[in-house]
Parts: C-alpha cells; structure tokens; sequence
C-alpha cells in the first residue's frame, strides 16, 4: 500500500536501491521479533492495523478485559527509535487496572513508513493529525496520554491542539522540552572532531550507519547496548530485545526523517516545547517522570511547574532508573503508573 512512497524516500535519501538487500532485515523479521518480544506478556491482548488517511496504517495492540471497561484508557506512546514491543515489562500490569493501548507510531516500528514534510512543524502536526485520526478510529473519547522521549513531546503538542480528548499527561523522560542554551558551546566545550563529524553526518539520518554497515548491524547493536540486555533480563536470556531493536531501525526511514527535520545539532528541538506548554488548558494534570540515573535534563519538569501555579504538574523521580524508566525500574514504574492514573477514576 506505501510501497511506492517508501521507493521515492530512499532515492529521496541518496540510499542505494542495494541497502535493504545488504541489511538483514525484512517487514516479516521485525514482526517475528516483535512476537518474541510480546510472548512474556500475560493475559490476551488484540493486534491489528488501524487505518488512518493517506491509505496509512499504525500498528496498535489493544489490552481491554470486561473488569477494566468503562475506565479511562491509558495511551502508550514509545520514544525515537523504539516500538510497542518495549512496553513489555508495563503492559500486563497496566492493563490490570484500565484499558491500554500502545501504538508503534506513523514512520515507526510496524507502522506504515510515508514521506514526511521536510519542515519542523508540518511534520510535527503529521505526527499528532495521526493520532487524532488514530483516535477517532478506534472509537476513544477521552485518554490518559503517556509518552517516553519522542512520544512526550507529541502527547504535550496532541493535548495542546486537542485538549477534549486528553484527561492526563503522562511525561517519561521527555525529548524536545528546553531550548538549546546560548551559551551551550562556552559551557559544555564540545571537542573539534565532534563538531566536524557532526557537520559530515548532518545530510544523513541518525540511524544511518546502522544500514551501512550490512550483515554487522545485529553484533553492532549487541556491542553499543548491551545495556538493553540487561534491562530485559528476567524476560530475555538470548538477544531478542537487541534483535528487535536492529530491525526497528534499520526499515526504510521515515519517522526517523521527520524527528532528524524537527532537530537542531546535538539533538535540541527546533521547536522546544516549553515554548508552547504554558497554551495548554490549566484543567488538564501532568506528571513528569524521570529516572534519577538519567542524562535528561529534568529541570523541565520544574519549569513546567512554575508556568502551571493553578493547575496540577507532579514530578516524579524513580530511584535507580536511566533514560529508559519504564524498563530499568519497571515495578516501581509500572506503580507509580498506576498510581496517577487512579486519581481519574
């Protein structure tokens, strides 16, 4: 169905028609990693496409038991270069007390892969126009919005265009929050051969190298994250969170485009979200939580706060937790999940 356009995204990349046959990847390899990934996830759970415009479609597992109906449903949205198989540790135990849903979303994970606009904020509101299609599809009125990384960036804009539909923002470790200090060069010396490697690579995606360097890729993943092992190791003794990374990111990039178009060097958002959050409707609550072992800057959190004086901001910090919280401390977020989200209903 979008194969003609993920054809016009390579040539648009300069990506010779001989990569994807030198990666070992396929469609069918990401969904078989997935399904090893999902296979530790108790309780029955639906899988299907959602439609949405443009003949587009966003991969959504759906957790909704006869106990948990008529609560208010929990959204998960994943962070850059992620997928719904992630949420592995949190699922189960979310789903126990409300409806869940997690989306890969559009360009990313099994979802469709189209072309995106080259500008920052078109290719924002691509992002959050599928969403709200999503939505309407699937037949929700109102929604617990929670998003890591990339994810909370998007939930903050969704809410901020759609605030009807959002009863609570969930923000883990948000990406695109603070602007990107004046003074970042004099107070953070960045090395010359950063800056020129930075400089090289700028026409290029964030995971390009990832497809350069073929058959390498899986050990290339396994040696740089290890990491990801070791946060799945109750679950996991084989590589089969390393597996589903490589092949989530190393499809023809579109997700991946969009989020490269909607930075500036070094990672800072073109558009920094505490420039519009202080918009969004007094009425709905945020929660912000981070690890207390990340590199994020969590001032945002306490940013937020003193933008909100008459609304409800709640910062969280989870003890012992990086960048990715929900599953390098699972049980204690998975509680604290739970926790906020009992305060609705």
């Amino acid at each position: 169905m979008i194969v003609p356009q993920a054809n016009k995204l390579t040539q648009s990349l300069w990506i010779p028609s001989w990569l994807p046959s030198w990666c070992p990847t396929s469609e069918n390899q990401l969904k078989m990693a997935e399904d090893r990934m999902l296979q530790c996830v108790d309780g029955s759970f639906s899988r299907q496409y959602v439609p949405i415009s443009g003949g587009n479609l966003l991969w959504t597992l759906t957790f909704n038991t006869d106990g948990v109906k008529g609560k208010t449903p929990v959204v998960l949205l994943h962070g850059f270069g992620c997928g719904v198989g992630l949420w592995a540790h949190n699922l189960c135990a979310l789903s126990q007390r409300r409806p869940v849903y997690a989306l890969d979303l559009l360009g990313f994970g099994q979802s469709s892969r189209p072309l995106f606009s080259t500008d920052a904020q078109e290719a924002e509101e691509q992002f959050v126009e599928s969403i709200e299609q999503w939505r309407a599809k699937v037949g929700l009125e109102a929604m617990i919005l929670l998003g890591h990384n990339l994810g909370g960036y998007l939930a903050a804009s969704y809410s901020l265009k759609y605030p009807g539909r959002v009863k609570h923002i969930i923000l883990v470790e948000p990406w695109g929050f603070p602007e990107r200090p004046d003074t970042a060069d004099e107070d953070r010396p960045i090395p010359v051969w950063i800056k020129a490697l930075g400089a090289m690579l700028s026409p290029f995606n964030p995971l390009a190298g990832l497809r350069l360097v073929g058959p390498l890729g899986p050990t290339l993943v396994q040696t740089l994250r290890p990491d990801f092992k070791r946060k799945f190791s109750s679950m996991f003794s084989d590589n089969t969170v390393s597996e589903y990374i490589y092949h989530l990111n190393v499809q023809t990039p579109s997700g991946e485009t969009a989020f490269k178009n909607m930075t500036i060097p070094y990672g800072w958002a073109k558009r920094p979200m505490l420039q519009r959050i202080g918009l969004l409707q007094p009425e709905i609550p945020i929660t912000i939580i981070y690890g207390s072992r990340s590199s994020i800057d969590g001032h945002s959190g306490n940013t937020i706060k003193a933008m909100r004086p008459s609304s409800h901001v709640e910062i969280i910090a989870i003890r012992g937790a990086g960048h990715y919280v929900y599953a390098d401390q699972p049980d204690d977020f998975n509680r604290r999940v739970l926790q906020v989200c009992d305060q609705m209903d």
